[in-house]
Order: C-alpha cells, then sequence, then structure tokens
C-alpha cells in the first residue's frame, strides 16, 4: 500500500513537472508569436524588447535562437545597425552549429561582410565556411560561385578562373554551372586569350544551346574577332545580333566602328595617328 502510495506521489510530480514545462513553452512560444507581430508591424523597438525578454527567460534552446536570430534581422533589416546585427548571427551560429538558424545565421553574415563592410578577404572566408560546414543545405555551388566573384572584384581574373573551374568540377550538375562557364569565357576575353575563350565558348554552346547568355557570349565571340583584325567577320557576328542583343545602342556603336576601320583600311583611329606622327618624323 506504502509502495502504491510513493508510486502515486511519483506520478504526480512528473505530471506536475511537465504541466509545469509545457506552461513555460507556451508562454515562451507566445512571447516570439507577438514580438514578431510586432516586428512585422514596424514596431522594432517594441519587438527587440520582447525577443530580448525571452533570453532573460531562455538563456538557451531553441526559443534563445529564434530569439537570437530575429535580433539580428531586426536589426539588419529594421535599424540598419549591421555591425550589431552580426554580433547577434555570429551567436546563433556558435550556440547551435547544426541549429535550424545556424545555416542561414552565417548566410547573412557573409553577405554582410562581403556587400555592407566590403572586406573581400573576410567574405570569402565566410563564404567558405558557408560551403564546409553547412553542406547538408545544398547551395555550395552559389557560394563557390560568390568566391569566384569576388576574385573577379579584385582583379584577380586568375584566381577566378581557378573558383570557377572547381565549380563545374565539384557542381557540374547546378545551375550555377551555366553562369560559371560564361564568365570562364568572359574572363578570358578580358585577358586577351582569345583561343582559350573560344574553346569555353564551344563547350558552352554544347551545353546550353538555349542560354540567356548567348547573345552576350556572341558578342565576346565577336569582340574577338575585331581584337584580332578580323573586321569583317566581326561585322557579320554583330549583325547577326541585331533585334536580339540586349544593349542595341551598344551594338549599333560597334558597327559603326567597325564600319569607318573597315572604309580606312581596316586600322583604329589611334594606329593611323601613330603611322601619320611615324611619316612626320
Amino acid at each position: 500500500m506504502q509502495t502504491c502510495r510513493y508510486y502515486v506521489c511519483g506520478l504526480s510530480l512528473a505530471l506536475l513537472i511537465f504541466a509545469t514545462a509545457g506552461c513555460e513553452n507556451r508562454r515562451m512560444e507566445n512571447l516570439l508569436q507577438k514580438a514578431n507581430e510586432e516586428w512585422v508591424g514596424g514596431r522594432n523597438h517594441s519587438a527587440i524588447e520582447i525577443f530580448k525578454s525571452v533570453l532573460e527567460k531562455s538563456p538557451s534552446g531553441p526559443y534563445t535562437e529564434e530569439a537570437l536570430f530575429r535580433l539580428g534581422e531586426i536589426h539588419h533589416f529594421g535599424l540598419g545597425e549591421t555591425t550589431q546585427a552580426v554580433t547577434y548571427f555570429q551567436e546563433v551560429a556558435q550556440m547551435a552549429p547544426q541549429g535550424p538558424f545556424a545555416y542561414p545565421a552565417q548566410k547573412y553574415i557573409a553577405e554582410i561582410v562581403e556587400i555592407t563592410f566590403q572586406d573581400l578577404e573576410q567574405a570569402i572566408i565566410e563564404y567558405q565556411k558557408l560551403i564546409n560546414e553547412f553542406s547538408h543545405a545544398g547551395e555550395q555551388a552559389e557560394h563557390q560561385y560568390r568566391i569566384a566573384s569576388i576574385y573577379f572584384k579584385k582583379h584577380d581574373y586568375e584566381q577566378a578562373m581557378v573558383e570557377l573551374e572547381i565549380l563545374l568540377e565539384e557542381y557540374s550538375e547546378s545551375t550555377w554551372a551555366e553562369e560559371a562557364l560564361f564568365r570562364m569565357t568572359e574572363i578570358l576575353y578580358t585577358l586577351r586569350r582569345c583561343d582559350e575563350s573560344r574553346e569555353t565558348y564551344s563547350k558552352f554552346r554544347v551545353r546550353y544551346p538555349g542560354s540567356a547568355y548567348t547573345g552576350e557570349i556572341e558578342y565576346i565571340m565577336a569582340s574577338c574577332l575585331e581584337d584580332e583584325g578580323k573586321l569583317k567577320l566581326a561585322r557579320a557576328r554583330y549583325k547577326s545580333l541585331e533585334g536580339t542583343y540586349k544593349y542595341p545602342a551598344l551594338l549599333k556603336m560597334k558597327l559603326e566602328g567597325i564600319a569607318s576601320r573597315i572604309n580606312k583600311g581596316g586600322k583604329s583611329k589611334r594606329k593611323i595617328r601613330r603611322s601619320l606622327r611615324m611619316r612626320k618624323g
């Protein structure tokens, strides 16, 4: 009989603890809901106070993670206080690396460091962290492309090429592979390596025959011919883009320039001036 009494008391205590925990969870959920409603309604400071009260009542766990993440979003998007936002995002990512808010927090960090802080070296590190630590998200190709684009911004075209090649090797089936191959063709032209640019162009046309980049990549090929002095071939290539190229004014200027060069015997204005100086000398 006494054993039964102990059992009943123990069961009652367990039920009481469970009920108390359930009430606390509902309280936290209600606070988070209220804070989110305040934020959506544009009442940023009110939302911040409520989210901070969640942190006081629950210093760790899923409610804390969400509160920290939302505080980061409010400071970033609502108040423009990006340094404070990054602090919150970093805290979320460190607190629960496998939690539901770690990946979006790290993504925000990388974007802020690149775009707002303009710290390109650190941005590369942050994007690489996304690739290495969050492979489950399935967005490695996008982050690899961002790394390549940062090197392009830095005018480090050779390293940009290396990063794009990694993308094509590691994530050849991703939607980013198409743009990567186009950018490689573009960079090779920028480096005045037209023979290699033609090789990537050929691969591109085979893999992506209906690409949105078709006009731009054909323009690059026409530019290669023009730079090589093959003016009539270049003109024909440019003319094939009439009516489809998205920068018609630029195309018209190119055609007029080539027509002028052909009329002058294929010489550019710069070459004509140089030959005149030589004659005078």
